[in-house]
């Protein structure tokens, strides 16, 4: 197979591991800075550039498209599609998962259980926010935050009307969530791939830290994810229309609530912690859309 990898830095430990992964199976394997890639759209005759030239024909598509560049990324993941070559990620799952607000509307819909959240732009509406996710302590993100950036604790309602309305001053969009005490700066992150869950860890936040990201210092180790954890995770990364995700989930009373769907999920942390080959079972995933020719995906 000629498997075509979109990442905007080929050094990335994620890319890396992609590019080997393919390279170990006999495959024909290309990074492609998608951000330098660009299109020209005719009547049945839509081509993709770099540079000077047309990219070559790629059996599949690999997207690892960062946050800050989902629009862009999206479009050129379309463009792909349009030519009807099947990409890992579909252009409809990326944008999905990247709006926290659809992500969530999207995945209450379907029946995945998530922390109650409320959302509202008008001032006056805040003490009602706080009155629907149940009170302080409780969280306000910032729609357009990665990483566990733009997300605050506020342990009281005078201290959650302060952030609510700072953000509000800044012509910021928020959500607010309430806080789930019993998972104790916990949460758990499981892979999926191909509708399998390959790999499960549990992080936790360093001393004093409710967010538990691993780029916020926080630890990761193995954890076996119940039935019901892995039910959440499937079904949650279907209905983003995914094909690849990382799945990430609090462990409450009322059972495991996703707080986030991941559509691009980085493979260092995941791989290292469990050891398991997740990126040979990406290139497994498009591996058997080829030989099938199918991916069971909407692309709508």
């Amino acid at each position: 197979m000629r498997i075509g990898i979109l990442s905007r830095n080929i050094n990335l430990v994620s890319t890396r591991r992609l590019v080997e992964a393919a390279t170990q199976r006999g495959h024909d394997v290309k990074v492609v800075n998608f951000t330098k890639c660009y299109v020209s759209i005719e009547h049945f005759n839509s081509k993709i550039f770099l540079g000077e030239d047309e990219l070559p024909h790629f059996d599949a598509v690999i997207p690892r498209i960062g946050a800050s560049v989902t629009f862009y990324g999206t479009n050129i993941i379309r463009q792909f599609e349009v030519k009807k070559i099947f990409t890992t990620t579909s252009s409809v799952g990326l944008m999905r998962s990247r709006d926290k607000l659809r992500s969530l509307q999207l995945l209450a819909n379907a029946g995945v259980n998530i922390p109650k959240t409320a959302f509202a732009k008008y001032p006056g509406d805040i003490k009602n926010l706080i009155k629907i996710v149940g009170g302080p302590p409780l969280v306000v993100k910032l729609l357009e935050s990665t990483q566990g950036k733009g997300v605050v604790l506020a342990e009281t309602a005078k201290a959650a009307v302060s952030v609510i309305e700072a953000f509000y001053d800044l012509d910021e969009n928020i959500i607010v969530q309430e806080f789930i005490k019993e998972a104790k700066a916990e949460d758990i992150r499981a892979f999926v791939v191909d509708g399998k869950v390959v790999g499960a860890m549990k992080r936790k936040g360093v001393e004093g830290e409710f967010r538990s990201n691993l780029h916020k210092g926080g630890s990761a180790s193995v954890v076996m994810l119940t039935k019901e954890e892995e039910k959440a995770a499937l079904k949650a990364t279907k209905a983003m229309n995914l094909g690849i995700a990382g799945v990430d989930m609090l462990r409450s009373e009322r059972g495991p609530l996703v707080i986030e769907v991941n559509s691009s999920p980085g493979l260092e942390g995941i791989e290292k912690v469990t050891g398991n080959d997740v990126a040979g079972k990406i290139i497994e995933y498009a591996e058997r859309w080829y030989k099938e020719g199918s991916n069971g995906l909407k692309k709508g």
